[in-house]
């Protein structure tokens, strides 16, 4: 097949990528932190302020994996962050990147632009504003290369460590599985201890899938848990959660694999607190007796396509929905009373015909 010629027609309204980030940077990247670093550059070509929270609403994600975006980046030298003393995101100044420079020192060069991010609203609740604390801390895997793996198998306890895995989860390990043990070690920073209960403490679950490992081992880390004994306290809280919204949904007994993972999406993958959904339990159980957790999904998911954080938010929506109910019930009775009316079949007499048979009765 013959090669494609690309043509720009103009330049007007566009934002000119880095050949040099395509190139080296772009290949190791995961989508939300291209789509970060992509929309930075465009609000940065157009003067334009933003924030977090901003850019958490226009990709649909959560302010934690903006700023875990961010960090990445800082990481990777194309941009530096500037927080106040609050650990508050104030301003982000983006590098340039310049080829020549980065052929001599292989990091971009130090002039940037400054883009200002707006301030923090003052009236943030406490839980807010700690989640925002905790989220300046980078937890993102690397693109580890089989050097690295090899080095990290070669390690003086990585043998026992590796083989503990391998007893939990009941097979060998995959490279991408020993990549995973080692994210533990090199960037959670845990334990050998920690590691092993956190197996422990997953395959007890009936959780032996690694995306699912590290999930938790992120939620751990995020909460600062650097020993088994931190460890088993968060997870006596989490169970809390998970048997309080058990109970929300009528149910008394332990939770089932398939159930544990509707609640641990609803808790960490959505985000959302105990108040959201304990008001998606209520509706659940006053809908339906069967298939609770499928009906509760269903909501909850609706309401995290549609950026809800708080109990006000659920109260928009309602009344967005309703207006709308309103509206076609309204065309609906106007035409269903249209119709009725056209449909009534018009007869036709022949009064002659009838005076007759009235006569000769």
């Amino acid at each position: 097949m013959a090669g494609l010629m690309i043509y720009k027609d103009n330049d007007v309204a566009s934002t000119a990528v880095s050949n040099l980030f395509i190139d080296k940077y772009m290949k190791d990247a995961n989508d939300a932190q291209l789509k970060v670093y992509l929309y930075l550059l465009r609000m940065m070509n157009a003067q334009l302020a933003t924030s977090v929270s901003d850019i958490a609403d226009k990709f649909n994600h959560t302010e934690k994996e903006v700023v875990r975006a961010l960090k990445y980046w800082e990481k990777t030298g194309l941009l530096t962050l500037d927080f106040d003393q609050d650990k508050n995101l104030v301003g982000i100044h983006v590098h340039d990147l310049n080829a020549a420079d980065f052929e001599k020192k292989g990091r971009p060069q130090a002039s940037s632009t400054f883009i200002p991010t707006p301030s923090p609203q003052p009236a943030m609740p406490a839980a807010e504003k700690s989640q925002t604390v905790e989220s300046a801390v980078s937890f993102d895997k690397p693109a580890y290369s089989a050097d690295q793996l090899r080095e990290f198998k070669n390690r003086q306890n990585t043998s026992q460590l590796l083989f503990i895995a391998e007893s939990y989860i009941g097979k060998p390990l995959t490279p991408a599985e020993m990549k995973t043990i080692l994210y533990f070690t090199d960037v959670l920073h845990f334990s050998d201890d920690l590691i092993d209960y956190l197996l422990q403490y997953c395959v007890e679950r009936g959780k032996k899938d690694f995306k699912y490992i590290e999930k938790v081992a992120i939620s751990w880390a995020e909460q600062n848990v650097t020993t088994p004994r931190q460890a088993q306290k968060v997870s006596s809280r989490y169970d809390k959660n998970v048997y309080a919204i058990m109970n929300e949904l009528g149910r008394n007994s332990a939770p089932t694999p398939k159930e544990a993972e509707y609640i641990m999406r609803w808790i960490q993958e959505y985000g959302f607190s105990n108040d959201i959904i304990f008001e998606a339990c209520e509706r659940t159980v006053m809908a339906t007796d069967k298939n609770r957790f499928e009906y509760a999904e269903r909501i909850l998911q609706s309401w995290h396509e549609q950026n809800v954080h708080h109990k006000s938010d659920i109260c928009r929506i309602d009344e967005l929905y309703q207006q709308r109910r309103k509206s076609t019930v309204t065309a609906a009775s106007s035409k269903q009373y249209t119709n009725r009316f056209g449909q009534f079949t018009q007869n036709t007499y022949d009064f002659d015909a009838l005076e007759k048979e009235l006569l000769s009765n």
